[in-house]
């Protein structure tokens, strides 16, 4: 089902991938009149036409792949890769037009512990629902603050960084045991604007974010509740983790106010020591 998928999109994908190595060229180099650009929705900036045309197909195809993960046409780890393939495919300074970005963190408002969310909506778009299928957030947090360590259950997400630095881990989960997780580290690096990463109960199913840069955001994309069962948040005390045979580590699971208390604030230094 998930090659029939990717076959269905080849037209579309050649179309997103000549218009992105073209146009965005263009809109560098030649001058447009104010009579050739057009607002996408009252509340966004002006986009030039071409990049509009881009990002008009890259929503209603996210849309797509999106509505396809929740009714299991295709598996969480292929969502996982036709969602970096689309991501690959967006210009960041048009997409930060495309959900004015400028207009969501105007008075945004940075906690001393943790993140802080504000929606997203995107334009009205031929093709595309007013309410999508996914859930469509930014986070934003200032320097030292964290997405705590957590792992999901029926829940897969999306994170494209619009803005600063992050310290990123992604560990497998293996299984849980009781009030533990049992998991084995994947990814250790850092990302930048422009850079992107995904999660599913499939694939790098636990992260940890902590912002390196005066501030930091970024762009989510979620999905809930899949395999018609209801999504499940485990936070872990990644610090008090015991490494255990094969590689693997087992952290306790803990409530989403002890792990604020213990990794929403100034813990860069102390995730570079951890397992």
């Amino acid at each position: 089902m998930a090659e029939e998928k990717i076959s269905r999109r080849k037209f579309s994908k050649r179309l997103l991938g000549t218009a992105i190595s073209i146009s965005f060229l263009e809109t560098l180099f030649v001058g447009c009149s104010s009579e050739k650009k057009i607002a996408i929705a009252k509340s966004n900036n002006v986009i030039e036409p071409k990049a509009t045309e881009v990002l008009n197909h890259w929503a209603v195809e996210l849309n797509e792949i999106c509505s396809d993960l929740g009714t299991n046409k295709i598996s969480q780890k292929v969502w996982q890769e036709q969602i970096n393939k689309l991501y690959s495919q967006i210009e960041l300074n048009e997409l930060l037009k495309f959900i004015d970005f400028e207009k969501l963190i105007k008075n945004f408002e940075y906690p001393d512990l943790g993140v802080n969310t504000r929606k997203v909506k995107f334009p009205k778009l031929k093709d595309l629902p007013e309410k999508t299928v996914f859930y469509k957030k930014i986070f934003g947090m200032k320097k030292g603050r964290a997405i705590i360590p957590h792992g999901h259950s029926n829940m897969a997400s999306a994170h494209f960084v619009l803005k600063g630095d992050f310290a990123l881990r992604h560990y497998e989960k293996i299984k849980q045991e009781n009030d533990f997780l049992i998991i084995n580290p994947t990814i250790n690096k850092s990302i930048s604007a422009g850079d992107f990463s995904n999660i599913s109960d499939e694939k790098d199913n636990v992260h940890w974010f902590v912002a390196k840069s005066e501030n930091a955001f970024t762009f989510d994309v979620i999905m809930l509740d899949l395999n018609g069962k209801k999504y499940d948040i485990h936070n872990i005390d990644i610090n008090e983790a015991e490494k255990i045979s094969g590689g693997n580590i087992r952290a306790k699971i803990i409530d989403v106010q002890t792990g604020l208390k213990k990794y929403g604030k100034d813990h860069h230094e102390r995730m570079q020591k951890t397992l």
